[in-house]
C-alpha cells in the first residue's frame, strides 16, 4: 500500500472506471429479459429502442473496462519500478554478512521473478478484484429482483465455489514459497555455470553439470507442479458446481413455468457470475504467487543495514593501520583467522603472503569493515574501524580485488568509476599501473569500450586497468588484494617501483602469492590456516620462518 499511495489517483480512477464498465455488463441481462417477454409482445417499436440502449451499455463496459485495464497497468507498472528500484537500493546497502546469509541468486531472484509476481498480483487485483465481486454481488441482487426462487440457486452455489477457493489459496501460499526458493537454487547453479564455463570446458564436464543441473531443474519442476496441481483445481471446481446450478435453473423454471425472459435473463447472470468467479480463481493463483514473493522481498526490505558506529576505546595515532589480538568467524563455528598483531606506520608497506584459504583476504575485508571483528580491534590513523563512518571509512582507501570486475563501459569510465577524475589524473594511474603503453594500441583509447568482465581483454590488462582504477584517486591506503597474479615478473617489477616513487605517502597493503611481489615490503605477514606464523622483515623471516624459507626455495630457487 505505501508503493500504490503515490499512484492513489491513478489507481482511484482506474477503480471508478472499472466500477461504471462493470454496473453497464450488470444491466445487459435486464434489457433482454424485457425485449423477450414484454418487448416482442408489444411489437417492433418496443425492441428497437431497448436494443439501441443494450447497444450502448455494450459498448460503456467495453470501453470502460478496457481503459480501467489500462490505467490499472499504468499503476502496478510504476509500483513495480519503484519497488525494484528500491529493492536494489536495499541490496546495495546490505552488509557483506547479510549478503551470505541471504545469498547472492536469492537476492537475484527476488529482484527479478519476485518483483514481477507482486506486479502481476497487484495489476490482477485492480482488475479483476474489483470487477468480479461487483459482478457476484450485483448479479445475485439482480437475479433476486428478476426472481428470488430461482436466485437462491444462485445463493446456495456461490458461497460452495468461494469457501472452496479459499481452502485451495491457504495451501497453495507455502507451495509457492518452497517453488521461489528452488528457483533460488536454479538461479545459483546457472550463476556458477556461466562464471566457470571456461575451467567446465577445459575440463570437459558440460555433462556433469548438465546433470547437476537437471537435478535442480527436476526438483523445481517437481515444486511447480505440485503447486499448480493445487491451483488447477478452482476452475473445474468452479465450473462444475455453477454449471449445476444452470441445470438446476433450467429444471425448476420448467417446472414452475417461469417465463423464457426470465430463465434467460437468470442464465445470463449464471454466466456472469461463472465467468467472474473463474476470475476471481484466477485472482486468487495470482495472489498466492504475490503473497510468497512479496514475503521474500519484504525480509529483504526489513534486513537492519543503517550504518552503525560505537565509542570504542582509540587506538596509536602513530599508527596508519593497527590490528590487536583480532580473530574472526565468518560462520561462527571456529575462527577463520586468529590471533592477528601488527602496527603500519604512514607510507610503510606491508606483503602478506600464504597459501590458497589462509586467511589474506579477510584480513582486507575486517581492515575496510566489510565484516567486523569477533574479537580484538582494527585501528586506522588510531580510530576504531567501527567508530568511523562507513563512508569516511573507505574514502582513505583504493583498492583492487582478487575477484574484481569490470563494467560494459569505456575504458575512462572504468578507471574514474563515478568519481570526477580529470583525464591526465587516470593516464598518470594508467602509466603507474604499466597499462599506459597497451592502452594507447586499443581503438579510441581512454573511449575504447570494454565488454562485460572485460572478456576483450587478456588476464594481465585487465589487473592493470583495475590497478589503475585503485591509484587514481591518490588514496591513504592502496590495497591490492592478489591483483598482480597474471603480471610477468619485469611488469610486476616496474610496478613496484612506480609504486615507490610515486606513492610514497600511500601505506600499501599487497596481498601476493609470490615472494618476488613482497619481497621489499617494509613487513611481510605470513599466514598459515588463519593463525601468523611470522612477522619481519624478508632478510628476518629468513632466518625465522621454515614456511616463508620453503616458499622462497620453490619460487626463487634457492635453498
Amino acid at each position: 500500500m505505501k508503493y500504490l499511495y503515490p499512484y492513489r489517483w491513478l489507481s482511484i480512477a482506474a477503480i471508478i472506471v472499472k466500477f461504471l464498465g462493470t454496473v453497464a455488463e450488470l444491466v445487459l441481462p435486464l434489457l433482454l429479459e424485457y425485449v423477450i417477454d414484454t418487448g416482442v409482445s408489444l411489437g417492433l417499436s418496443h425492441i428497437i429502442v431497448p436494443g439501441v440502449v443494450m447497444l450502448l451499455f455494450a459498448a460503456l463496459a467495453l470501453v470502460g473496462n478496457v481503459w480501467a485495464n489500462r490505467l490499472s497497468v499504468n499503476a502496478s507498472g510504476k509500483l513495480t519500478h519503484d519497488l525494484r528500484k528500491d529493492l536494489f537500493t536495499k541490496i546495495s546497502y546490505l552488509k557483506c554478512g547479510q549478503v551470505d546469509v541471504v545469498s547472492t541468486p536469492s537476492l537475484i531472484s527476488r529482484l527479478t521473478s519476485d518483483t514481477y509476481y507482486v506486479n502481476e498480483m497487484v495489476a490482477r487485483v485492480m482488475r479483476m478484484g474489483i470487477r468480479s465481486p461487483i459482478l457476484v454481488i450485483g448479479g445475485l441482487i439482480l437475479s433476486f429482483v428478476l426472481d428470488p426462487l430461482l436466485a437462491c440457486v444462485l445463493l446456495v452455489c456461490v458461497p460452495v465455489v468461494g469457501i472452496g477457493l479459499w481452502i485451495i489459496t491457504r495451501r497453495s501460499v507455502p507451495m509457492y514459497a518452497a517453488v521461489q526458493k528452488s528457483g533460488d537454487r536454479m538461479v545459483r547453479s546457472a550463476q556458477e555455470n556461466a562464471s566457470g564455463i571456461r575451467v567446465i570446458k577445459a575440463l570437459s564436464k558440460t555433462e556433469y553439470e548438465s546433470g547437476k543441473f537437471e537435478g535442480v531443474a527436476e526438483d523445481l519442476s517437481g515444486k511447480e507442479y505440485k503447486a499448480n496441481k493445487i491451483m488447477a483445481m478452482p476452475n473445474p471446481l468452479s465450473a462444475v458446481v455453477l454449471n449445476l446450478g444452470i441445470v438446476a435453473i433450467i429444471v425448476i423454471g420448467a417446472v414452475c413455468g417461469k417465463d423464457g425472459g426470465v430463465i434467460l435473463a437468470l442464465l445470463s447472470y449464471f454466466t456472469i457470475i461463472q465467468s467472474a468467479m473463474m476470475g476471481i480463481s484466477r485472482i486468487f493463483v495470482s495472489l498466492s504467487k504475490g503473497i510468497a514473493s512479496a514475503s521474500r522481498i519484504e525480509q529483504v526490505m526489513d534486513i537492519d543495514s543503517t550504518e552503525t558506529t560505537m565509542e570504542c576505546p582509540e587506538g596509536d595515532e602513530g599508527y596508519a593501520v593497527q590490528f590487536k589480538d583480532v580473530s574472526f568467524s565468518y560462520n561462527g563455528n571456529g575462527n577463520n583467522v586468529e590471533g592477528i598483531n601488527f602496527a603500519l606506520k604512514k607510507g610503510e608497506t606491508l606483503g602478506i603472503i600464504g597459501a590458497t584459504g589462509s586467511g589474506k583476504s579477510t584480513i582486507i575485508n575486517l581492515m575496510m569493515r566489510f565484516y567486523d571483528a569477533s574479537s580484538g580491534a582494527v585501528y586506522i590513523d588510531g580510530e576504531d574501524v567501527r567508530s568511523v563512518p562507513e563512508a569516511a571509512l573507505r574514502a582513505k582507501f583504493g583498492a583492487a580485488f582478487q575477484n574484481d570486475f569490470l563494467m560494459s563501459y569505456s575504458l575512462r569510465d572504468n578507471v574514474a568509476y563515478g568519481r570526477d577524475i580529470p583525464d591526465e589524473r587516470i593516464k598518470e594511474a594508467l602509466r603507474d599501473a604499466q597499462a599506459e603503453e597497451f592502452v594507447k594500441t586499443l581503438d579510441g583509447g581512454l573511449d575504447f569500450m570494454l565488454t562485460q568482465k572485460g572478456t576483450n581483454l587478456s588476464g594481465g590488462q585487465k589487473q592493470r586497468i583495475l590497478i589503475a582504477r585503485a591509484l587514481a584517486g591518490n588514496p591513504e591506503i592502496l590495497v591490492l588484494d592478489d591483483s598482480s597474479s597474471a603480471l610477468d615478473y619485469a611488469t610486476d617489477a616496474a610496478l613496484r617501483k612506480a609504486l615507490a616513487e610515486h606513492y610514497a605517502d600511500s601505506t600499501k597493503i599487497i596481498v601476493a602469492q609470490r615472494i618476488s611481489s613482497v619481497k621489499s615490503a617494509d613487513m611481510i605477514l605470513v599466514m598459515d590456516d588463519g593463525r601468523p606464523i611470522g612477522l619481519g622483515r624478508h632478510e628476518e623471516l629468513m632466518s625465522s620462518c621454515e614456511e616463508y624459507r620453503m616458499i622462497y626455495a620453490a619460487q626463487m630457487g634457492g635453498e
